[in-house]
């Protein structure tokens, strides 16, 4: 039984109030015409299929023609909810998709009941749970105790009572614990880690919440990650869609990555003003660092005549790395305002005041009577 995992689409977002949706269509494609390519038996979209719980009509537009697409292809289609989406919004149809093949996790009830698909090897069971919190959970398991993100997902799984005899999947989007982060996702300090020994037994969990293709404790647990780069922090990872294939029972099951190549790259450039505005013109998403010592007026604007989709611009030069390991200022009660100032203009400028200029901030420190 062939499988597509992707996860974290995220259809509709924005990075720095720039719009997506182009670079989106165009990596749907792509996973379109790898689909073709792999003929798979089933595609797993693992959460966060939009990047808001109300997405916008071009978002809904998108991912009505992504799966319109997928139905013509004859295969089974698995979508969860995630952190992002709206589960109501996400289950919403599901009645009438599923006589596509394309089903949706319902909002959480304390019941999962499997899809069930057969090949030569039998029966393989795919379980759908979206983002749960813990108080999805006690609300279904009053009697059960429930403290953390770890018992939520382990009582959750518990209740599916799957089968160990039989190959199951399951879909969940989750944060398990010691698994890599990117600035581009959202955390609530830790406390919605999820041990990944709640996962034991079963043979592929197809995880999302990550955006950042690895796996967690065993190569079977797994994090897609996201089609697409959605922060200047991800611009050197590799973006990939995950092929598993399970053969018989207890047979290793069969990971491969086959990479995606995004419409416009993300990157940093680096240098100085006048050589940056000489540069080859780019529509990448940029992120740019001017080394110039002094600000330049309308950098920004000038900047992006050259490079279409800049999106940030931020200078580093000795008073910016200066400015970043700023120290505390000492024995504060025993400096006089004029000293304290002084200390100050030198932390944040990394040079000591021109004598004109301490003339100029004594004479002011004078005139309004402050020591």
């Amino acid at each position: 039984m062939k499988f597509i995992h992707i996860s974290d689409l995220h259809i509709g977002k924005r990075l720095h109030e720039t719009s997506l949706i182009e670079d989106q269509k165009d990596i749907l494609q792509k996973i379109l015409t790898i689909i073709d390519s792999e003929k798979p038996d089933g595609v797993i979209i693992a959460g966060d299929v939009y990047d808001r719980t109300v997405p916008s009509a071009e978002a809904v537009k998108l991912l009505d023609d992504f799966l319109a697409s997928l139905v013509t292809k004859k295969l089974s289609v698995f979508i969860i909810s995630g952190n992002h989406d709206s589960a109501e919004r996400i289950a919403f149809g599901s009645s009438i998709m599923s006589a596509a093949k394309i089903y949706l996790s319902p909002v959480y009830n304390g019941v999962v009941t499997p899809i069930t698909m057969r090949d030569e090897y039998g029966e393989v069971n795919v379980y759908m749970l979206p983002f749960i919190k813990p108080i999805h959970v006690k609300m279904h398991y009053p009697d059960v105790k429930i403290e953390s993100y770890t018992d939520a997902v382990r009582v959750a799984i518990e209740g599916m009572k799957m089968d160990q005899k039989k190959r199951n999947v399951l879909i969940c989007h989750q944060f398990v614990t010691g698994s890599a982060r990117t600035e581009s996702e959202e955390s609530v300090g830790g406390l919605d880690n999820v041990d990944a020994e709640v996962f034991d037994g079963i043979d592929y969990v197809a995880l999302g919440h990550l955006h950042k293709a690895q796996h967690a404790k065993r190569p079977q647990i797994r994090y897609s990650g996201t089609p697409l780069k959605y922060s200047f922090g991800e611009e050197n990872d590799q973006k990939s869609l995950t092929i598993i294939n399970l053969k018989e029972k207890d047979a290793p099951v069969e990971i491969t990555q086959i990479p995606l190549t995004p419409l416009r790259e993300m990157r940093t450039i680096r240098g100085n003003y006048e050589d940056l505005l000489n540069g080859e013109k780019s529509d990448d998403y940029v992120r740019i660092i001017l080394t110039d010592e002094m600000d330049v007026p309308y950098a920004m604007s000038n900047l992006q005549t050259v490079y279409k989709n800049a999106l940030e611009l931020r200078y580093d030069n000795s008073r910016t790395r200066n400015v970043n390991t700023l120290t505390a200022l000492q024995d504060v009660e025993e400096k006089s305002v004029y000293e304290l100032f002084e200390q100050f203009f030198f932390e944040m400028n990394n040079k000591e005041l021109t004598e004109t200029q301490k003339n100029y901030i004594k004479n002011i420190l004078e005139e309004e009577g402050i020591e």
